[in-house]
């Protein structure tokens, strides 16, 4: 069993609501989810869709194929129709879309006229939707009731049971009159967590003992926050809308050096507000972890498509030479445990520490069992009050010969905890001398960086071990690339190497991975960027050059069609 339902309708029509909704239905029902938003930057109007697909078997990417089709505006056919696969539906309102369709497969279900006999308005004509999708699919409405029982919570009963009766009727309408619909839904037996990619940088943040948020909203990181802030009086945690991502780099560094981990997300136009922060962080040492969610630029850009084209920027933003880690998480379970590890490595090392995500990762959504929490990490590198009161002596910049020094907290001692943008002493106070600048460079940036280096895991492997054709991503390209490797395994020796711990690249003689890339007959490197940044990255760093790139910046995600129709351009 293997569906995708496409529901495109207009800004503002509840597209989203009833993608979200039926999604966790499916999760709820124990059946495998992906799902992921394409939406225009505007309020009302545009055309938007939500995709979901939902197996019997894992998934890591959504499907061409469109099984059902929900067309809430005539846009959705003119652009979706040639998507449909065989026995597929489509699902519209004639009175909507001011047209009916002779075709077979089109069902025409009167949604606002059913709205309006069960309340007296159109405004539920979305349970109606959701329960005749449902009704084509054979499954049962237990669920959908429980969480529109959730959804209108405080609510008058009346809504709740009119809302309930909305999709009792589109449920009913559709499984007597879709005649053609031939679809199987198998019982499940477990219940599986939906959870998307800004909510699991925000859960790896909560793992990682955060207290401090701040940031200003940018799409796509604005789910960041929100996701915290709806944590936030659970643990603890202080959510601060700043005026400005400078305010916000600001104070999640003032947080920091207080004493608790923090962190602020943006995209790249206010990454770039943040770059004089950035050094602010690598001068003083102070740890801090950004959420990079990229969006296509320059400027302004696509704000509401998905692009892998910051790579370079996060690698070599901001003035002067100190050491970051960067990680590109491809799922949203790779991003919890990343985001997790970030925060380690930020404190351990006293380093900012990059999350670099995109629009894509961002809004999509993945079904799993559970999380590991056996493989989080949680050690509280500060000094407290007594370690830090048993020291004779207290330099906030000691050279030492990890070049990590002592991180006390600001008011839990008789020492004095000072730092300063300037170039300073072991100290903190400001200095301009020659000898203790050259101490100072090397202490925070060559002694630390082989020590962060062996932190570094190497890329995922997956494939035949013998792989002759390897395709290498990185980020967001994780799942789609699986997906193409399952299909050309059928025929060929193919492997996929993903690549989530960026910077610094994972160290050459602990990991075998340039050994298996000079062993494959072609290498093939994809990205969602124009001039293959990543690729760029491996030139400079080992010397390797890929034999083909796979370069996609339309603002759309790669699909597993278009990925595949480019590799056999490149074999065939």
């Amino acid at each position: 069993m293997d569906y995708t339902i496409k529901i495109g309708g207009e800004a503002g029509q509840g597209v989203q609501t009833i993608g979200e909704t039926l999604s966790r239905v499916f999760s709820k029902s124990g059946y495998h989810v992906f799902s992921y938003q394409d939406y225009e930057s505007r309020i009302r109007g545009g055309h938007n869709f939500y995709q979901i697909r939902i197996a019997d078997k894992p998934l890591t990417t959504f499907s061409s194929k469109v099984n059902i089709l929900v067309a809430m505006d005539k846009e959705s056919i003119i652009s979706h129709e040639n998507e449909l696969s065989e026995n597929s539906q489509v699902v519209y309102d004639s009175s909507v879309l001011n047209q009916k369709f002779s075709k077979s497969n089109f069902l025409d279900i009167p949604f606002l006229d059913i709205s309006i006999k069960v309340s007296g308005s159109k405004i539920m004509a979305n349970s109606v939707i959701m329960g005749a999708v449902l009704g084509m699919l054979g499954m049962k409405l237990d669920l959908l009731k429980a969480l529109l029982k959730e959804a209108f919570k405080g609510k008058d009963d009346k809504v709740i049971k009119d809302n309930e009766e909305a999709a009792h009727r589109g449920y009913d309408y559709a499984t007597k009159h879709c005649i053609t619909c031939s679809f199987f839904v198998p019982v499940p037996n477990k219940n599986l967590m939906l959870i998307s990619g800004n909510e699991a940088i925000g859960l790896g943040a909560i793992s990682a003992g955060l207290r401090f948020y701040s940031a200003y909203p940018m799409t796509p990181s604005t789910g960041i926050m929100n996701y915290i802030a709806s944590k936030a009086l659970d643990y603890g945690i202080i959510v601060e809308q700043a005026e400005d991502e400078i305010a916000a780099i600001n104070m999640a560094l003032g947080a920091s050096f207080a004493g608790v981990r923090a962190m602020t997300g943006t995209s790249g136009g206010g990454f770039a507000l943040m770059t004089e922060g950035l050094s602010l962080a690598g001068m003083t040492e102070t740890p801090v972890v950004i959420a990079l969610a990229q969006r296509p630029g320059p400027a302004t850009g696509l704000p509401t498509r998905t692009e892998q084209a910051d790579l370079q920027f996060a690698l070599y933003t901001a003035h002067g030479e100190f050491p970051r880690v960067v990680f590109a998480p491809g799922s949203p379970e790779q991003a919890f445990y990343l985001t997790n590890k970030a925060f380690d490595l930020a404190e351990r090392f006293q380093i900012p520490a990059i999350i670099l995500t995109d629009q894509y990762l961002a809004d999509s959504q993945w079904t799993y069992e559970s999380f590991d929490l056996n493989k989080l990490r949680y050690q509280n590198y500060r000094l407290r009050a007594e370690s830090l009161e048993n020291l004779k002596d207290y330099k906030r910049h000691a050279v030492t010969e990890t070049g990590i020094s002592p991180l006390g907290i600001p008011g839990e001692s008789r020492h004095l905890i000072v730092t300063d943008s300037d170039e300073h002493d072991e100290e903190g106070h400001i200095i301009e001398d020659a000898v203790t600048r050259v101490k100072m460079v090397e202490k925070r940036l060559f002694k630390k960086l082989p020590l962060i280096k062996e932190e570094i895991s190497g890329p995922y492997f997956y494939g035949d071990e013998g792989a002759e054709i390897l395709l290498i991503g990185w980020g967001s390209s994780y799942g789609v690339l699986k997906e193409v490797v399952d299909i050309l395994s059928q025929d060929l020796k193919v492997g996929m190497m993903h690549f989530s711990e960026i910077y610094p690249l994972p160290d050459v003689a602990k990991n075998n991975y340039l050994e298996r890339l000079r062993s494959a007959k072609i290498t093939i490197c994809a990205e969602n960027n124009a001039t293959g940044q990543f690729a760029r990255l491996i030139r400079a760093e080992t010397g390797y050059s890929f034999d083909r790139l796979i370069n996609k910046y339309d603002g759309r995600p790669f699909s597993t069609d278009w990925i595949l129709e480019n590799i056999k351009s490149f074999l065939f």
